[in-house]
């Protein structure tokens, strides 16, 4: 956003700027005219400074006014999305575990396709996903996998859907059940009692390099401007991106994404989808374009087969806790790392207090986040870790067993 500027209205020049003109003969009276004319020429010079003094004092006052007013809005709007609790996720389930997974094919040693050859081979495969929610509708994109029905799209598309609808090209119209869906990557799959669809062809994302072509196909904006292609390039790969207490590892483009565009396709120059759209960086201060990120297709793939076969991702220990790390105060408060945030259902939800510093897990000195999480990662699900800690002056001892993520986000 530009800054603080004034624009100066003109001026009219003072009386005796003015040139004379040419054609005006010249007044032979000037001993008593003269001076009167010095003087009222002095007072309406006084009288526009004054103008302009007053115009621009005003016009101070309110652009003023204006960033302070700008300056409170990121505060309010941080504290509605602090305290926004995200409703529960209640569409009705579909059977898993019928042996169905993505499949991933190399592309071919063919020239690369034209825009338009593009479009032609995956618009059928993108659909529109209508969500039925308890403060409204959502809207999104989704990407047709198999000709029997399973569909790609982002989590943050169905969450907190009691009901989830897909409309296909041709304007025909299914319920959907829900497989599965994982916070953490972002992504869902959906079924819906249809056949004979159009599914499209997943590329690998590890053979991307930064400046390769990409185009998007979405519905931005909602259903007026569905099947929407934007092109660019891949600006970045395995770009970390930190989202709701998760770090993402995902594909940046420059591709053009909007709002109704998660879930939708981002597609390599051989017509093949490389990844799933879902994020578009923004600032409340000043504009920010080309940088769009995707779920790549190595992610894709582990994620949606494990969705397909369990319903959810498995495998994810979780102490249910978010940390930050502290340095010591030099009045008694030791370093190590804080907790910040307690999810109910953990374990450690009534053995933790948020404040409290964890110094030591089993056995192992905590200096950094990092070493909490090394420890963490190297047990399972159920395993226990016996935690040193300070809280209040106080030094403590807790064991808080490990769940899986999962459970703590359906």
């Amino acid at each position: 956003m530009r800054g603080y500027y004034y624009q100066q209205n003109d001026v009219p020049p003072a009386p005796w700027q003015v040139p004379p003109d040419p054609k005006r003969p010249p007044r032979r009276d000037r001993g008593v005219l003269v001076p009167f004319l010095c003087v009222l020429a002095v007072l309406l010079g006084l009288v526009i400074l004054l103008c302009v003094a007053l115009y621009r004092l005003s016009d101070i006052d309110s652009e003023a006014n204006f960033h302070q007013e700008e300056w409170r809005e990121p505060d309010s709007w941080e504290s509605q999305q602090t305290t926004e609790v995200t409703a529960k996720t209640t569409v009705e389930r579909a059977p898993t575990g019928d042996g169905t997974t993505l499949t991933i094919v190399p592309a071919g040693a063919e020239a690369p396709h034209s825009f338009q050859q593009i479009y032609q081979e995956n618009i059928s495969s993108i659909v529109s996903i209508w969500g039925t929610a308890s403060d409204g509708m959502a809207f999104g994109t989704g990407v047709v996998m198999t000709e029997n029905g399973y569909i790609i799209t982002n989590a943050h598309v169905i969450e907190g859907c009691s009901e989830v609808e897909v409309c296909l090209q041709n304007e025909e119209t299914y319920p959907a059940l829900l497989v599965g869906y994982d916070v953490q990557t972002d992504l869902a799959v959906l079924k819906v009692g249809a056949s004979g669809l159009t599914p499209a062809q997943f590329g690998d994302s590890s053979a991307l390099q930064v400046g390769d072509t990409v185009l998007a196909i979405g519905n931005p904006l909602g259903e007026e401007l569905r099947g929407t292609m934007t092109d660019g390039i891949i600006s970045a790969i395995n770009r970390d991106v930190y989202v709701d207490g998760y770090t993402m590892v995902l594909l940046q483009t420059t591709a053009a994404l909007n709002s109704g565009n998660s879930g939708g396709a981002l597609i390599n120059d051989h017509g093949q989808v490389i990844g799933i759209t879902n994020l578009k960086m923004e600032s409340y201060d000043s504009t920010v374009e080309g940088l769009g990120f995707a779920i790549p297709t190595s992610t894709v793939k582990t994620v949606v087969d494990e969705l397909i076969a369990h319903g959810v991702v498995t495998g994810r220990p979780t102490i249910g806790i978010t940390v930050m790390t502290v340095e010591a105060d030099g009045e008694g408060e030791p370093a190590g790392v804080r907790v910040d945030s307690i999810r109910p259902g953990s374990d450690a939800d009534g053995k933790l207090q948020v404040g409290d510093i964890i110094v030591e897990a089993n056995g192992v000195k905590v200096s950094v986040t990092d070493d909490l999480m090394a420890v963490k990662d190297s047990l399972e699900a159920g395993d226990v870790l016996s935690l040193r800690l300070w809280r209040d002056g106080v030094w403590l001892e807790r064991d808080v067993a490990l769940v899986e993520q999962y459970t703590l986000e359906t």
